[in-house]
């Protein structure tokens, strides 16, 4: 046994009744047209993320600005960091040509909007095939990062920062 196996028995086999070990989930159906959710959250902002196995050429990813109106991540996402960030869980489990993927964005500022549809990708491809989950985990993109504003409290200038202090 080296010290990498810590879960490993006397034989070297993985024991699947330790703690740090996760068995596989069972595969989530889709709705009733077809479509796998997910949704990702960060700081304010909120992606819902729906999902289906694409057809020929119809791969990509849209964000719905309107009712009726779509953007690629190309056009909505300016930055090159948020832009490989909406495509990171695709690039990691090697299924970036294999769906179509539609997103709704609301709230936040376009870093938190990236890193919401992330989450929400993710999710929704561990629902679609439950093998991915260790692959997308340990990129760390099924991990909700909980930070969030601190509130203003009164008598402050700030969260924390207070108004200068003059003792005349």
């Amino acid at each position: 046994m080296t010290q990498t196996d810590t879960n490993a028995g006397p034989e070297g086999l993985i024991d699947l009744s330790s703690p740090n070990t996760r068995a596989v989930r069972d595969p989530v159906p889709p709705d009733a047209h077809g479509w796998w959710w997910g949704t990702g959250r960060r700081k304010t902002a909120v992606a819902r993320v729906r999902m289906r196995a694409a057809k020929e050429d119809e791969a990509k990813i849209s964000i719905q600005t309107s009712k009726t109106k779509f953007k690629t991540v190309e056009e909505y996402f300016t930055e090159p960091e948020d832009r490989a960030d909406c495509y990171a869980p695709l690039d990691v489990t090697q299924t970036r040509d294999k769906f179509q993927i539609f997103v709704r964005c609301a709230g936040g500022g376009i870093t938190g909007q990236a890193q919401a549809v992330r989450l929400g990708i993710a999710r929704a491809l561990r629902d679609f095939d439950p093998s991915l989950e260790g692959v997308l985990r340990d990129n760390g993109f099924l991990t909700r990062d909980a930070r969030e504003v601190e509130r203003k409290k009164y008598g402050m200038a700030g969260a924390r920062r207070r108004f200068q202090f003059s003792k005349r």
